[in-house]
């Protein structure tokens, strides 16, 4: 008979997202983060799950406030079904751990009886699979966490007829943890050798570290977070899933991938031919966010040149995304370049020749790349702005 269970990680409760400098707007995205338990619960029933495996960082830190505490037992205590977690480099098992913490330990055993820390690596036979954790101690570990499992397989002590699932959090081999988020540094800690583990003895490797979904293995795979939570990097960056698990004693896994995210982080580019582009640039943007802008995150690179009405114009443009949208991270590359129509409308001011002799001496500061360059189309900008 089949066993059907659900794999997910890096739910990283708490996240601070210290990039964002509306309070409201940080406290969505912190809120969605809960919200995505519930939304598993629903994949959980519908698709008759034993249990929920968590690989990893359930919490982004051991200083979670309560309140994120508390949420996060109530909500996991609405699966009714086992919740099986390991920790990962954010939570890790060592001393201070949350997992030690008086408040933690009372507010799972009144609100989620079905969430089990497994801190300890040794076999954890359930009624239908034997998981083999891989809990991280520390935040980085300098050995494999999953070595132990070989030893293991020396003298088995555990029910032979049952599907083996290995749980673990860290990189593997040719495929690693590092830069994934602006805020984090780069470190590569915790590396998993799957090579030297007993493949075919196991049944599933249900890792987690990576935010994206990524199978790196025969039966090896990444669930990634289920709520996405960093602006996408190179292909194959799947993030926002649930990982739904069928498998059977010494076969090979059927994975399928259940879309679980709520905000959509997205990058965009482009760049200014001319002023006429201008059209052709708020075409495309409402057209990647459509009226869904309080639901997305924008990273926008912009290039080129535009004139100083139409560079106005775009500033007015993006302050109305950048409340719109739940962060706009802004590339600006934009140079002003003033046409030849603005410029006659500023240097030839008959009426006005001081407005003129400045607007002219501007006018011949405004080409190159430095700092006096930039300062005089900004001033040239303002100038233009007060008079026309």
């Amino acid at each position: 008979m089949s066993l059907i269970f659900l794999h997910t990680a890096d739910w990283q409760l708490g996240k601070p997202f210290a990039s964002l400098r509306d309070d409201s707007k940080r406290h969505r995205l912190q809120q969605e983060r809960l919200n995505a338990i519930q939304r598993l619960s629903s994949i959980a029933i519908d698709s008759e799950a034993a249990f929920v495996l968590v690989s990893g960082d359930l919490f982004d830190s051991s200083q979670a406030t309560k309140s994120i505490v508390s949420s996060a037992c109530a909500s996991i205590g609405l699966l009714k079904i086992p919740v099986l977690i390991i920790p990962g480099n954010h939570d890790h098992g060592g001393p201070g751990s949350i997992w030690q913490q008086e408040f933690f330990l009372r507010e799972q055993q009144q609100l989620a009886p079905n969430l089990h820390i497994l801190l300890s690596p040794e076999p954890v036979v359930l009624e239908t699979a034997v998981i083999f954790p891989a809990p991280l101690l520390r935040r980085h570990e300098s050995g494999d966490p999953t070595a132990w499992i070989r030893d293991a397989f020396e003298n088995p002590t555990f029910p032979t007829h049952l599907p083996r699932i290995v749980l673990a959090h860290g990189t593997i081999q040719g495929f690693g943890s590092s830069p994934q988020n602006e805020e984090d540094e780069s470190t590569i800690t915790n590396w998993i050798d799957l090579s030297r583990l007993p493949t075919d003895e196991l049944d599933y490797f249900a890792l987690g570290d990576w935010h994206g979904t990524k199978q790196v293995g025969p039966k090896a795979w990444y669930s990634g977070t289920p709520e996405i939570d960093r602006f996408p990097k190179g292909e194959g960056n799947d993030p926002g899933n649930v990982l739904q698990i069928t498998l059977t004693r010494g076969g090979i896994p059927t994975v399928e991938k259940i879309p679980s995210n709520r905000f959509l982080w997205k990058n965009f580019t482009f760049r200014f031919s001319d002023d006429s582009s201008l059209d052709l640039f708020i075409s495309q943007l409402d057209e990647l966010i459509g009226q869904r802008g309080d639901e997305h995150l924008l990273s926008l690179t912009l290039e080129g040149s535009l004139g100083i009405e139409a560079s106005d114009r775009l500033e007015k443009i993006l302050e109305s995304w950048d409340s719109r949208l739940i962060r706009l991270r802004l590339d600006h590359r934009v140079t002003i370049a003033p046409t030849e129509a603005e410029i006659i409308a500023l240097t030839q001011r008959t009426a006005d020749p001081l407005i003129a002799s400045v607007a002219q001496q501007l006018v011949s500061q405004i080409h190159g790349s430095d700092e006096d360059a930039t300062i005089a189309r900004l001033a040239l900008r303002e100038l233009h702005a007060a008079l026309i």
